[in-house]
């Protein structure tokens, strides 16, 4: 599955978040993540964020698409995490 994962974590918490979030998705944008994951990664990265968030000051919103081919990206402005081929 593709997910689009934004989340909004106090200071002292973003950068945990941060760490956690690119183990499994790729970064797009501040606080904004990306990326094909198994339902299992999924799972394991859910808990590890809920682990690190304060329910009652942070946020995290997942969006899930069954792929990405079906899905329109326009980016206006500065792309912050550009692709890269590697060989």
């Amino acid at each position: 599955m593709y997910i689009i994962l934004v989340y909004d974590f106090g200071e002292n918490r973003v950068a945990k978040a941060l760490k956690t979030c690119r183990k499994y998705l790729t970064w797009v944008q501040n606080s904004v993540f990306e990326g094909e994951i198994t339902e299992g990664d999924l799972k394991k990265l859910k808990i590890e964020l809920e682990n690190k968030m304060n329910k009652n000051e942070d946020s995290l919103i997942i969006y899930t698409l069954s792929n990405d081919k079906y899905s329109n990206k326009e980016i206006i402005g500065c792309e912050k995490n550009k692709p890269t081929i590697f060989f």
